[in-house]
C-alpha cells in the first residue's frame, strides 16, 4: 500500500460550511465509498494512490476531493477506512435513512425493488403507486400497490422525502407535479424526459438510452484510427 504524501489536517477539523462540492466531485465520493467497503470490513487503511487506481483518477484528484471533507489521514499511513467512509457518508447526506415512494410499478420498478443495495445505503421504499387498476392491490416486495390518486395524502403519511418515477414519458411531468405538491424534495426520474420542478426540488434523470449513446461514443472514439 502506497502512503499518502500530503500531511494530515487535524482529525477534529470539520468541513467548511461555505464550501460546495461539484456534482462531479460528489460522484467520485460515491465511487470512493464503494472502494472502501472491503478495507472498512477488515479494519484497514487505504491511500490516495489505492483509491486513484480503483476509480481511475489521479492521486492528486483524490486528495483534493477528500480535503473537502476536513477528515484526512496521516502521512505515511493513509486514511483509516472506516472513518473515511463515515465522513463521505456524512458529506453525501446518507448517514441517515431516506424514505422514498415509487410511482409506476412495471418491470423496471420491480427490478429496482429487488435491489437490496438501496436499503444497505439508507434508502427505504415506503410506498408504491400506479394508475393501472390491474396492479392496484398487488403486493410487490412486501409493499401493496396503491392508487396514484392517493399520492397527495399518502406521501405525507409515510413521511417520504424522495420520489422514484418509473412511468412512461407522457405522464411523467404530471406525476412529478403531484409528488412535488405532496412534499417530496427530490426525484429520481427514469422516464426519458426532462422534468420541470421548482428550484428547491432536485431531479436526477437516469436515461438508459443516453448512457448507451455515451458508451457507443467512447467505443467508437477508441476504435478510430490515429491521425497521421
Amino acid at each position: 500500500m502506497v502512503p499518502d504524501r500530503e500531511a494530515a489536517l487535524p482529525s477534529g477539523r470539520t468541513p467548511d460550511p461555505d464550501a460546495r462540492l461539484s456534482r462531479a466531485a460528489a460522484q467520485r465520493l460515491s465511487q470512493y465509498l464503494r472502494c472502501l467497503a472491503a478495507p472498512t470490513r477488515n479494519g484497514g487503511t487505504v491511500s490516495s494512490v489505492d483509491l486513484a487506481r480503483l476509480v481511475g483518477v489521479s492521486a492528486a484528484q483524490v486528495r483534493r476531493d477528500l480535503a473537502a471533507l476536513g477528515h484526512l489521514g496521516q502521512r505515511g499511513v493513509g486514511y483509516e477506512a472506516a472513518g473515511l467512509a463515515t465522513a463521505i457518508r456524512r458529506t453525501l447526506g446518507i448517514d441517515r435513512t431516506w424514505r422514498a415512494v415509487l410511482v409506476g410499478v412495471g418491470n423496471l420498478a420491480r427490478a429496482l425493488l429487488r435491489y437490496r443495495g438501496f436499503r444497505d445505503q439508507g434508502f427505504l421504499i415506503v410506498g408504491l403507486f400506479d394508475s393501472d387498476p390491474a396492479k392496484i392491490g398487488q403486493v410487490v416486495e412486501g409493499l401493496t400497490v396503491e392508487p396514484a390518486w392517493t399520492i397527495p395524502s399518502r406521501v405525507p403519511a409515510v413521511k417520504a422525502e424522495l420520489g422514484v418515477l418509473t412511468v412512461p414519458s407522457d405522464p411523467a411531468q404530471g406525476v412529478a407535479d403531484v409528488l412535488v405538491a405532496a412534499g417530496v424534495k427530490g426525484l429520481l426520474n427514469f422516464a426519458p424526459v426532462l422534468l420541470r420542478t421548482p428550484p428547491a426540488v432536485k431531479v436526477v434523470t437516469v436515461d438508459l438510452a443516453i448512457q448507451l449513446e455515451q458508451l457507443a461514443f467512447l467505443v467508437q472514439l477508441h476504435d478510430l484510427p490515429a491521425e497521421a
